[in-house]
C-alpha cells in the first residue's frame, strides 16, 4: 500500500513514461480506520469487493487522516484494511483533515475540493479513471472532477429523508446530485426506497440512476472471533437495539412499546440499547440524555450504551438474544436486520420505514410496525417474543437466504461496475493479475 499525502511531485521528480493502465478511485470519509455508524462497514465491505474484483494495483483509495487517539480509530480495523490494501497493491491518498463537520455544507464542500483535486492527479497517469464518491460527503465531486474522468456517486443517506429541516443542506445535496449528471455521472441506488427518493424528490433521471443495493461480503456471514461480553444482566435473555443516538432512529418509541407491554403484563427480557455518538463526547448528547430518563421514568429493565465499539455488533452471535429491534422512523436502507439474519439471530422486529421494508417482511422474514408508533411496535414485539421455536427457525432460515440471493455486497458491486465501467474490470494485456 502505497501512502501518498496528496502533495504533487515536482517537475524534476517525475517519472519516465510509462504504460498507462485504468484506475479507480475511490473517496470515503469513514471506514479506513473504523467505523462511527453502519456507513463506515458498508464502505469497508466496498473496499473488501473491489479489492477481489479488480486487477492487482487498479485501485486507489482517498480519505482524511484520523487521528490513532479519536473515537472512530480502531487499532485493529485499521491494521486489516491496511493489510487487505496491501495484497491488492492499492494506493492510499491522505487529504487534509477538515476542521467542519463532514455533513455540514462547508465541510462537505471542502472535502469535495480535496478529493477532487487528489483524483484529478490520479487520472492523469491513467488510460482511464472511474471516481466513486462514497456517501455524503462525496455527493459534490462533480465540480472538482474533470469531464475525462467518470463519476459514480453512491448516497448512503439524504437530509431530505433523515434531516427534512436542514433546508441548506437538502438543496446543496440535490445540487451537487444533478450536477453529477450533468456531467454524465452515475448515481448509485442502495435501495428501492432511495432510487425512489433520488428519481421523486431529488429529479434525478432514471437512466442515470445504478442500482447497487446494500449488502453484507463474506466475512460479515461469519461467526467474529472475540464475542464481546455481555453485561450481567442481559446473560439471562436479551433484546438488542443499536444505532446512532439521533431521532430518526425512533428509541423513544421503543421505550414507548416495552412500556405499553410492561403495562399489559408481558415479562419482558433485558435490553441493550446502544444509541451511540458519533463523536468526541465526553458527556451524553442531549438525545442520550432523553432515553435514559425515557428508562428511568418508565422503570424498564435496560443498559443504554452510548459509546460506538464495532464489537457490539457480535451481540448478535450470542445464543441468549431473544430478539433484535430496529424501530427507525426513517432508514434509507437498514443493515442491522442483514447483519441478524446473517448472524442466525432474530426473531427481527423491525418497522416498514423506508429501505426496511425490502428486507423484514411480517410472517415471512420478522415481524413489522408501523414508524412512529409505540402500540404497533408493542403488538409486532409480543408477536416476536411469543413465537414457537419452529416459526423463529423459518424466519431465520428466510432472512439467510435473502441475504445470500439479494444482498451479496460484492456480487452487487461487481454487476453495477460491470454495467458502467466495464474497462475497470477487464485484465491487461501488459500483466495485470486479477485481485483476490
Amino acid at each position: 500500500m502505497r501512502i501518498d499525502h496528496a502533495t504533487p511531485p515536482s517537475p524534476s521528480a517525475e517519472a519516465p513514461t510509462a504504460v498507462r493502465h485504468p484506475r479507480v478511485v475511490v473517496a470515503l470519509h469513514e471506514g479506513l480506520y473504523g467505523a462511527e455508524s453502519g456507513t463506515g462497514f458498508s464502505n469497508r465491505a466496498f473496499l473488501t469487493a473491489l479489492t477481489r474484483l479488480l486487477p492487482t494495483g487498479r485501485l486507489s483509495v482517498i480519505s482524511p487522516p484520523i487521528s490513532e487517539t479519536a473515537v472512530a480509530h480502531d487499532l485493529r480495523w485499521s491494521r486489516e484494511v491496511q493489510l487487505m490494501l496491501d495484497e491488492a497493491e492499492a494506493e492510499v491518498i491522505t487529504i487534509p483533515e477538515v476542521q467542519m463537520p463532514p455533513d455540514s455544507v462547508r465541510g462537505s464542500t471542502h472535502l469535495c475540493a480535496l478529493a477532487g483535486k487528489a483524483a484529478a492527479r490520479v487520472a492523469d497517469r491513467t488510460s482511464r479513471c472511474l471516481l466513486v464518491g462514497l456517501d455524503v460527503p462525496f455527493l459534490g465531486l462533480a465540480a472538482y472532477t474533470p469531464p475525462t474522468t467518470d463519476l459514480l456517486v453512491i448516497p448512503r443517506s439524504a437530509a431530505a429523508l433523515t434531516r427534512p429541516g436542514d433546508l441548506s443542506r437538502i438543496r446543496w445535496e440535490r445540487e451537487a446530485l444533478r450536477a453529477a449528471t450533468a456531467q454524465r455521472g452515475r448515481i448509485g441506488a442502495i435501495s428501492t426506497h432511495m432510487r425512489n427518493h433520488l428519481v421523486t424528490n431529488c429529479a434525478i433521471p432514471q437512466a442515470h440512476i445504478v442500482n447497487i443495493p446494500n449488502g453484507l461480503i463474506r466475512e460479515e456471514m461469519a461467526r467474529p472471533t472475540h464475542v464481546r461480553p455481555l453485561p450481567f444482566k442481559a446473560r439471562a435473555g436479551f433484546l438488542l437495539a443499536l444505532g446512532r443516538a439521533v431521532p430518526s432512529k425512533g428509541f423513544e418509541d421503543l421505550l414507548e412499546a416495552l412500556h405499553v407491554l410492561k403495562e399489559r403484563g408481558v415479562r419482558l427480557p433485558h435490553l441493550l440499547l446502544a444509541a451511540v455518538t458519533s463523536g468526541e463526547h465526553e458527556h451524553l448528547s442531549s438525545y442520550q440524555r432523553h432515553l435514559a430518563a425515557g428508562i428511568r421514568t418508565y422503570g424498564l429493565d435496560a443498559t443504554l450504551i452510548t459509546r460506538f465499539t464495532p464489537s457490539i455488533r457480535s451481540w448478535l452471535h450470542s445464543p441468549a438474544l431473544h430478539a433484535v429491534v430496529v424501530p427507525s422512523r426513517e432508514e434509507p436502507f437498514g443493515r442491522i436486520p442483514l447483519e441478524a439474519f446473517a448472524a442466525g439471530a432474530g426473531p427481527v422486529v423491525a418497522t416498514s420505514a423506508g429501505g426496511l421494508a425490502q428486507t423484514v417482511i411480517e410472517g415471512e422474514t420478522g415481524f413489522t410496525a408501523a414508524p412512529r408508533d409505540s402500540q404497533s411496535l408493542a403488538s409486532a414485539l409480543h408477536r416476536a417474543l411469543t413465537a414457537l421455536p419452529r416459526e423463529r427457525e423459518r424466519l431465520r432460515n428466510a432472512g439467510a437466504a435473502l441475504v445470500r440471493s439479494r444482498h451479496d455486497y460484492e456480487a452487487n458491486i461487481g454487476s453495477a461496475i460491470g454495467r458502467i465501467a466495464p474497462w475497470a474490470l477487464a485484465p491487461s494485456p501488459t500483466g495485470e493479475s486479477r485481485g483476490r
